[in-house]
């Protein structure tokens, strides 16, 4: 019997791990319309991408006649540097991404997938993992199918306007990378690309139990799927 196929929306595909997940939404035989949920348009077309442009990422119509996305991934965040306080951080990475949830809900989505941080948690004596660990809170109680949050430690790949902590943290991570055993691994860096990839396969799995309907994967976890992944492609090599 033949698949019906699904739609999708991801609102932050002008980030780096968005960039690297809409392409890969795009290339995947599972969907036949991708919704992009941004506030500008991107530089890209597709015939299977649909893009609804809003400064403040808002859906202010919808027709009858669209295809319901029933998948959602979110993949905004930002600095408290690039946001300018810590504040404005607390807008962006807890209420924008609480509201974006909250239209993709109304929308029909069922099952999310969202960016968080590794060490996320709502009592974090850090505002940005405070910040994380709230909105995760706050999406598990919203009342969707699946609930999925991954935990990457410091990314790796290239943004159209590099973080000088970033590449900073990645050298550092060069030079300390023998050391990082245990617990620690969830601190290693990772490419956009696998945690985008993960971030896809973890959302098309099979449908959890009532104990599984929300999870957070860790950066550890990540690894060691992308390992995975790569065993896969030597093995049909």
């Amino acid at each position: 019997m033949r698949q019906e196929k699904a739609s999708a929306i991801i609102a932050g595909a002008s980030g780096l791990v968005g960039d690297e997940l809409l392409h890969q939404l795009l290339a995947c035989e599972h969907f036949n319309i991708v919704y992009s949920l941004s506030r500008r348009e991107l530089p890209f077309h597709s015939k299977n991408l649909t893009q609804i442009v809003h400064p403040e990422l808002r859906v202010t119509t919808w027709n009858e006649t669209d295809h319901t996305p029933t998948y959602g991934y979110i993949c905004l965040g930002t600095t408290k540097k690039q946001a300018g306080s810590s504040k404005d951080l607390e807008a962006i990475d807890y209420q924008l991404v609480k509201d974006v949830a909250n239209t993709m809900h109304l929308l029909g989505v069922k099952n999310i997938t969202v960016v968080s941080s590794f060490g996320a948690h709502p009592w974090s004596p850090s505002h940005y993992l405070r910040c994380k660990g709230k909105m995760e809170q706050a999406l598990s109680k919203m009342g969707f199918a699946r609930c999925t949050f991954v935990r990457p430690g410091p990314l790796t790949g290239e943004r159209s306007k590099p973080r000088k902590d970033e590449i900073i943290v990645q050298r550092l991570f060069e030079i300390i990378h023998p050391l990082l055993i245990g617990p620690l691994v969830n601190l290693e860096p990772i490419p956009a690309e696998d945690v985008a990839r993960n971030m896809l396969t973890l959302s098309l799995e099979p449908e959890y139990t009532d104990s599984k309907k929300t999870q957070a994967i860790s950066g550890k976890a990540l690894i060691r799927k992308k390992s995975s992944h790569k065993n896969d492609k030597n093995k049909s090599a």
